[in-house]
């Protein structure tokens, strides 16, 4: 039976890198030795980590003016870092309230004394709708603007950004990361885990624009962003595997037209999924059309035992993880870069099959 894995995270890495990585694994680069047991400080590591660096501003277009950082603390790291390195002139953020993760990145925030503005919040709406600004933020008040480019509970994407004039934008891109085409120089700061579309869970990438990076007092070295520049993400002992695989993944992408063209196969995998939804007279999904994301579409029917009984037939027939997150329920698709278009299709069959045999709740449930 194949088996897809709709996993919000971590999730489905390309069959081809997973191969890659089982034959390298006695003797990386010929070396003969396991990336497991090599020293981060060795040359082939230094060659592993700046070949990553270099195809990451390739893909994306990173400006000389940015540096290319990896962390580890996953976005929930980062969380703590961005105000601790960045909100230090008005010790103030703004902060766009589109989800579970924006709030989590406020919340640290207030917790480490800073001061966050909820500027526009979708709480009203459910999160089924992204909140906007209404007009530009004044300058001269807040160290930066937080946005969760893609909130992967509610299955919502900012697939435009608004700059904000001289106020930066920090963008937590953990869940799109790579997915579809942002311009770096929108962003003072963008950050993501890796485990949804670059690799294992392990690294953070940071990409920080070097305006924005300046020596700080009392801050914890290992969320330091300008040690960790002098340090070439090597102040400690990095993710040494996360990064290698990472590596991999990146060289992946580029074989597959890049960021441009890994866009043009979301589309269709995404279009394919929210078609059949539109015209189902059993699953739902709930999202306000433009803010519909390419990576996670929620969706649910309106009898949660229904739910339920979709999720384990689903998983009997390969189809793995499509459990909603706890604050929502329903079902959730995560359609990462990885995942192959023969996978959702192979989801939609299902879909229909399910919503055919089960008329008859479905008529119960509707009554």
């Amino acid at each position: 039976m194949k088996v897809y894995n709709f996993a919000a995270g971590p999730a489905t890495l390309p069959a081809t890198v997973i191969r890659q990585i089982q034959n390298e694994l006695p003797s990386v680069a010929g070396s003969g030795m396991s990336i497991l047991e090599i020293s981060h400080r060795s040359e082939l590591f230094d060659n592993i980590i700046n070949d990553a660096k270099q195809d990451l501003v390739d893909l994306m277009n990173i400006p000389d003016n940015y540096h290319v950082l990896f962390f580890q603390g996953g976005g929930t790291g980062q969380f703590a870092a961005a105000p601790m390195n960045l909100a230090t002139k008005y010790h103030k953020i703004a902060l766009l309230d589109s989800g579970h993760w924006a709030n989590r990145a406020g919340d640290e925030a207030e917790n480490l004394g800073f001061d966050v503005d909820v500027i526009a919040s979708g709480k009203n709406d459910k999160y089924e709708k992204l909140p906007h600004l209404s007009q530009q933020l004044p300058a001269n008040i807040y160290d930066y603007l937080h946005i969760t480019t893609n909130n992967t509970i509610e299955g919502t994407t900012y697939h435009q950004i608004k700059t904000q004039g001289t106020t930066p934008i920090v963008g937590d891109m953990s869940s799109n990361f790579l997915a579809e085409k942002y311009n770096v120089n929108d962003f003072g700061l963008i950050f993501a885990g890796a485990q949804k579309n670059l690799g294992p869970a392990g690294v953070t990438v940071a990409i920080v624009r070097d305006d924005l990076v300046h020596h700080v007092d009392h801050i914890p070295s290992i969320l330091d962003y300008d040690l960790f520049i002098k340090k070439n993400s090597m102040f400690n002992t990095p993710p040494v595997f996360a990064i290698y695989a990472a590596g991999l993944v990146l060289k992946w992408l580029k074989d597959q037209g890049g960021i441009e063209g890994i866009q043009a196969v979301n589309e269709k995998k995404a279009a394919l999924l929210y078609d059949f939804l539109d015209q189902s007279k059993m699953f739902t999904n709930y999202v306000n059309k433009p803010d519909s994301s390419l990576t996670n579409v929620p969706f649910k029917t309106n009898d949660p035992d229904l739910d339920k009984k979709a999720i384990q037939e689903a998983k009997d027939a390969g189809l793995m993880n499509l459990k909603g997150h706890r604050s929502v329920g329903g079902l959730r698709a995560s359609l990462y870069n990885a995942m192959p278009i023969e996978g959702v299709h192979a989801l939609v069959d299902f879909l229909h099959k399910f919503e055919k045999e089960n008329q008859e709740v479905l008529g119960n449930v509707q009554r």
